[in-house]
Formats: C-alpha cells, structure tokens, sequence
C-alpha cells in the first residue's frame, strides 16, 4: 500500500510507503527543497485535488544526528558550485600551478637582472654564473654603486712647485662598504668669493688613476675597506679663483 505527502514548503507530493513514515517517527526530508516535514501529519488523500508527484526516491529520511549544511536543510546531492569543484578537474589545477610556477620564476629572473651588482657583491661565489649568464643575455655584472659608503678622507690643494699658475690636488678615496665598488668619477671646481663655479672639472677614473695600471684597477674597483690615492694638476693660469670644491658622483 502506498500514501501520498506533500511538503508544507513547496507543496510537492510524494509516493511513499508506511515502513518510509515509521522510520523516524514520520520525519521526512523533501528532496526538493530540502526542508523537513512530518510526513505523517503532511498525509493527503489521493483524488481530493490535482498533485504534483515525484517518484519516492526524491523524499529522504531525517537523520537529527547529522549536522544540518550552514545553508540550509539542502539535498546532500546537490551538486557543488562550478568554484568549489576543483579537484572534479585536475587538468585544470595542474595548469594553473604550473603557470604559478613559472610567473614567480620570470619574477625572480627579473629581479636577479635588476640586483645582479648586488648579488655579486654579497656572494663572491655567485659573480662567475652571473656573468656567465650575462655573456648569453649581452649584459654586464657592473660593480655596486654605494656614493653613500665613499668618502674623501684628505685632500689637499697646493701650488705646484717651480710651475707657476698650476695647482696640485692630493686626495684619498675611501671604500667603507664590506665589498668592492666601482670608482667614482671626481668633478673639482675652482669658486669666486660667493661660492660660485669660475671652473669646473670633471675627472673619470682612468684620469685619476695611474696610466700603467688604470685598466687592471678599474676592472677590480676599490677592495672592501681600501682606498685609492690620487694626485692630479690643474692648469689655473687664466682663472681668478678664491676657493675650490671636490665632489665625488657616479654618472648616470
């Protein structure tokens, strides 16, 4: 024999049998909606008026020791949404992991080209595969530019003896970085009494340095810690200068 219920929510009706009723005591699920109703007390009369029948299957027992979904009483065969079924298409999760994988390594090629200086200095070990690595790409592993971490220790301007109208500049770049740097160009420029330029020069290191030995010591920068000492003339003939300044840049 077989009844027929219909859920109070979406008024949908179903076939059922008494055994289904007397399982939880009339406590039925609609498959439908997925709201719970007694079944017992939901019982309708077949022929009083049109129903919509769905086959029995579509009504569940109610299990009260299951934890009802955070949204509601829902069908536990309600399918997932299209976000949450990841792992329903694994192709599509391999693919999005090995395009991560790839982008964080162009980031990290990227930065390793932009701090390659850096990267030598910190790690000695490190500049033979940069350079390597440059000689493919048509780069270069420059020395680090730290102008903050030099400093002119003692300089010292004075005639030069038995030449009349040049001047002599002494000086001692320091290196106070724990790595090597490229030498910086030196520009000296002679003032008036206000302070203002009459003239300028400005010195690269293959000025500065001695002739002899200039390429080898460029190619090696000032040694962590080293300075480098330089004398250089300056012919002062045709100007009128009452002071000098001495800085030290690195050209862009």
């Amino acid at each position: 024999m077989s009844l027929i219920t219909r859920c109070p929510t979406c008024a949908t009706a179903f076939r059922v049998v008494p055994g289904q009723l007397s399982a939880r005591a009339g406590r039925v699920r609609c498959g439908k909606c997925g709201a719970v109703f007694d079944g017992i007390k939901a019982l309708v009369e077949e022929g009083s008026e049109p129903l919509l029948l769905e086959p029995s299957p579509q009504l569940g027992l109610f299990d009260p020791s299951r934890k009802p979904d955070a949204r509601g009483p829902l069908d536990d065969t309600e399918p997932l949404p299209a976000f949450m079924a990841e792992d329903l298409r694994p192709r599509q999760r391999a693919l999005w992991w090995t395009l991560s994988l790839l982008a964080a390594l162009a980031l990290a090629a990227q930065a390793t080209y932009h701090y390659r200086a850096e990267i030598a200095a910190a790690a000695p070990w490190a500049r033979a595969p940069l350079r390597e690595a440059c000689r493919l790409l048509r780069c270069e592993v420059p020395l680090p530019r730290r102008l903050a971490l030099l400093s002119i220790d003692s300089y010292e301007v004075r005639a030069a003896p038995g030449r009349e109208g040049v001047i002599v500049l002494d000086a001692v770049i320091r290196n106070k970085a724990p790595f090597p740097q490229e030498f910086p160009a030196l520009q000296f420029a002679l003032t008036d009494e206000a302070g203002r330029h009459v003239v300028s020069r400005v010195l690269a290191p293959r000025d500065y340095l001695e002739a002899g030995k200039a390429a080898a010591l460029i190619g090696r920068g000032i040694e962590p810690g080293g300075e480098a000492a330089l004398t250089v003339y300056f012919d002062t003939s045709r100007t009128r200068a009452s002071g000098y300044r001495l800085e030290l840049f690195y050209p862009s």
